[in-house]
């Protein structure tokens, strides 16, 4: 294998056949290229999947209240219906089994300040549960918790950037933060990869909201995550479930569309799973299609090579060189140029990517890019079946005569 003279013919037969050295490198880099850049784009399109749940738990459903429009049981419509404490209780009375994390929202926009510096954010009214369906991660201090909202504590979680604003020589945990007018403690200061927006959030305890914005139990939606445990098709009954029972207890027709609303994750997650699913089946096939393709011109050039070979395997038969060496001469070979080839395909379609990607964000598919062992694994069946398809032909020509050899056309 480290013979130097087998290396140095190995490199003299590839110099010496140019043509069919550069045909050989150009199917293996090929089929390597266009693995790369359908394997990525495809890897692309689940990342844009993926960043549109980044910030949201995928178990995620949102109840919001509005007007009917239909009347319904003797009442007549535009009633507003307006969700209140009791009904977050209702459906953990109601569904508890079915429920892992629940929350009220109440949403408002303040004026916050701190010593000379000020700005204007939004800010959630929320329970302690909030942090998971949300995937809030604390940076300093700790989240709202349940004493919070029996004391209805005046603290607030800011964000990051909140932080970053007011805060410009000191840091906000501790310290305490002007609300429209109000002081509030900071217990926490919180990151989330929603982006800038979110990290502008200002987080309170429900009630702590609902006693100082208006001395009542209103709240202006209902968040809550379904029991992970439940598939896809159960998560949607239960959300249908919950819509018609939210209604039922409203006095609201069935087929009222705007008095209560439920978003359910489940149904875009499993349209998305459905469609990722579709689409990576759809890639494997043509990805695979493509390796097929290069192992089939690999073989063909392999059994040309060795046809090609045929007096030269009969002249060094007839110097005494053994089958094993005729073959490990021409598979080496086949080796050499298919890992050569197989990593410039594999540098030319991760380069193509970096270009592409930004370009490609318009539509929808974001990084796209492919891991080195999936592409390595590529490389290496490639070449595996590459010898195995020119070990047989290459085996056959080392059993020939010598004397037939030489007399081959």
């Amino acid at each position: 294998m480290f013979d130097i003279d087998l290396w140095r013919e190995i490199f003299q037969s590839i110099n010496k056949n140019r043509t069919r050295s550069l045909l050989s490198g150009f199917t293996v880099a090929f089929a390597i290229l266009l693995f790369v850049i359908l394997f990525g784009i495809a890897n692309g399109l689940k990342n844009t999947f993926a960043q549109a749940f980044v910030d949201d738990a995928t178990n995620s459903i949102f109840i919001n209240a509005g007007m009917t429009t239909k009347a319904y049981k003797g009442l007549q419509s535009g009633r507003r219906i307006q969700l209140k404490n009791e009904d977050q209780n209702f459906i953990e009375d109601e569904y508890g089994n079915k429920v892992q994390y629940i929350t009220s929202r109440i949403y408002k926009n303040v004026n916050a300040s701190f010593r000379n510096e000020k700005n204007s954010y939004n800010l959630r009214a929320v329970n302690p549960d909030h942090q998971f369906l949300e995937k809030t991660m604390i940076r300093d201090g700790r989240y709202i918790n349940q004493l919070d909202i029996d004391n209805k504590s005046k603290v607030v979680v800011i964000g990051r950037l909140v932080e970053e604003d007011l805060f410009l020589k000191t840091t906000a945990l501790g310290k305490y933060i002007n609300l429209s007018g109000i002081p509030y403690k900071v217990v926490g200061i919180f990151t989330d990869d929603g982006g800038d927006n979110e990290e502008r959030m200002i987080y309170m305890p429900v009630s702590t909201a609902q006693q100082i914005y208006g001395n009542n139990d209103y709240i202006d939606q209902i968040n809550l995550g379904y029991n992970p445990e439940l598939d896809y098709d159960q998560a949607i009954n239960f959300g249908r479930q919950l819509e018609n029972k939210l209604k039922e207890r409203f006095t609201v027709s069935p087929k009222d569309q705007r008095a209560i609303r439920v978003r359910n994750m489940a149904e875009g997650t499993k349209q998305v799973g459905m469609m990722t699913f579709g689409l990576t089946v759809i890639i494997i096939v043509i990805g695979f299609g493509t390796l097929i393709a290069g192992v089939v011109g690999i073989s063909n050039i392999m059994i040309f090579i060795v046809k090609e070979r045929t007096k030269e395997i009969g002249i060094r038969k007839a110097l005494g060189a053994s089958p094993r060496s005729i073959v490990s001469i021409i598979l080496i070979e086949s080796i050499l140029i298919t890992a050569i080839a197989g990593y410039v395909g594999l540098l030319i379609g991760v380069g193509v990517l970096e270009f592409v990607g930004p370009i490609l964000e318009p539509y929808f598919i974001k990084d796209p890019g492919v891991s080195s062992s999936l592409v390595v694994s590529a490389t290496i069946t490639l070449i595996i079946a590459g010898s195995i398809a020119g070990y047989l032909p290459a085996k056959k020509a080392s059993k020939i005569k010598p004397i037939v050899a030489l007399r081959n056309d």
